[in-house]
């Protein structure tokens, strides 16, 4: 009886959220409108968020969703392991923001295809499953939409989240919407989770956890590209100019105003030492402008990114450059660069309640690293580099502000730090291997590839 009753309530809080969703499909059709303004991505292939293709129906691919831009470079850490060993299996990628979508176009081969993710309603999902039919399909991260589970479940397609992490705060958001969240987590074929305290929140909502992997972001490449040619501009920097350079690294909206006010009063102190750089580089793109203006309005000389030839080019720091107070970073997929110009970062997300962001592409540049208090969606990097060293902990910007002041009068302790970053890498890698081998083993059981050709490359 108790459990008839569960699956009432459950079929009724899905039949309420399917109808939810589809009422709000044309507010999404004018949320991507109005983020095309900016993004001119978000307005490109509008039917597919319905569901709706121009490519004949196909069948056999091994589905990879990787929502956003962080997302899809850890996808492609373990995706191309797995094509090396199994070069056969054609990919389909699927994003919901326009800068996870131009990554995933730097890992398409002939074979592969690429699509929006629909829109969670019963009909876009019904009709992206039936168009694509994919053996496999894998999750990345935290994106468990409960009609697309449902969905994968009624058409027999394995569904798996992999590299997963659910916070406390996000768990406690799960339960309050338990009808729909429990369903949709035990819905899924397996799960592989970054840290066993994010098994544990999993296995709590139900979720069927089957390893404890780590995080593939770990197995990023020491020093990525474009890290060598930003350090040529960071030595014509230094032969140009003996001013140090700081980050703001991936900085959400809020941070810029309370570093703005922050450094005003570091500024009004006057050390004595040389005036930094700062590089800024709002997460966002649709913010680029906003911060241009509130940091011109300050009364900073502001130069853009998008001024500045590409990294590639012989070194030479324009003179406009040269007399800036903060260099915007007002590009995509450049993160690594900015990473390898600066001497400390002061890491975004974390100093607004949001949660951080991931500190481990810090490391890899060889960058130190200052945390704000609000790291909750990337606890375990950001607790293990705290603990060896890579990273410093502030209350707020203005301690944060310090930190990296001590930093930079410190070369000795800036290369200790350096070297734990390496390490931190070194302890933490290996996730992509071990998930690429419990998929293989997953894409396996699914069944034999149909025979037929899987499918045009664009759709």
């Amino acid at each position: 009886m108790v459990a008839e009753i569960r699956f009432r309530r459950e079929a009724a809080a899905l039949a309420l959220y399917g109808a939810a969703t589809t009422a709000l499909l044309p507010l999404l059709y004018a949320k991507l409108a109005w983020r095309a303004r900016h993004e001119p991505g978000y307005a490109e292939h509008l039917g597919q968020r319905a569901g709706r293709y121009r490519s004949a129906p196909s069948h056999g691919w091994l589905w990879v969703h990787a929502v956003s831009l962080g997302e899809t470079r850890a996808a492609a850490l373990w995706v191309r392991r797995l094509q090396a060993e199994r070069p056969d299996i054609p990919v389909l990628w699927t994003h919901g923001t326009a800068t996870g979508r131009a990554e995933g176009q730097r890992w398409l081969r002939a074979q592969d295809a690429q699509v929006w993710l629909p829109w969670d309603s019963p009909a876009a999902v019904q009709r992206f499953l039936a168009h694509w039919r994919p053996r496999l399909g894998v999750l990345m991260e935290t994106e468990v939409w409960p009609m697309l589970v449902h969905g994968c479940r009624r058409r027999g397609v394995p569904l798996w989240l992999v590299n997963a992490r659910l916070s406390e705060r996000s768990a406690q958001r799960a339960r309050r919407l338990r009808a729909l969240a429990e369903p949709a987590y035990a819905g899924l074929s397996g799960v592989l989770a970054q840290t066993e305290a994010d098994a544990q929140r999993l296995r709590a909502l139900g979720a069927p956890v089957r390893g404890v992997t780590g995080n593939v972001k770990f197995d990023v490449p020491w020093q990525p590209p474009p890290w060598t040619a930003a350090r040529a501009w960071r030595v014509a920097w230094q032969d140009a100019t003996a001013r140090p350079v700081l980050l703001l690294a991936s900085s959400r909206a809020g941070e810029e105003a309370l570093w703005l006010a922050a450094w005003q009063r570091v500024r009004q102190q006057g050390d004595g030492g040389p005036v930094p750089l700062w590089l800024v580089v709002p997460r966002h793109p649709q913010r680029f402008d906003e911060v241009h203006a509130l940091l011109s309005g300050a009364g900073l000389r502001v130069l853009r990114r998008s001024a500045l030839p590409d990294w590639p080019q012989p070194p030479a720091w324009p003179p406009e450059a040269l007399q800036a107070d903060v260099l915007l970073g007002d590009s995509l997929g450049e993160m690594p660069a900015y990473y390898a110009l600066a001497d400390v970062a002061l890491m975004g997300g974390s100093f607004a309640p949001l949660g951080g962001q991931n500190l481990i592409e810090a490391a890899a540049c060889a960058c130190p690293v200052v945390l704000g208090p609000h790291t909750f969606n990337f606890a375990q990097a950001a607790e293990e580099a705290l603990r060896l060293g890579a990273a410093r902990r502030a209350r707020d910007l203005d301690e944060a502000l310090r930190l990296a002041q001590d930093w930079l009068s410190d070369p000795a302790a800036r290369q200790r730090a350096q070297r734990a970053a390496q390490t931190l890498l070194q302890t933490h890698g290996g996730a992509a291997d071990r998930t690429v081998q419990v998929l293989l083993a997953a894409w396996d059981e699914a069944g034999a590839v149909n025979a037929a050709p899987a499918g045009p490359r664009s759709a």
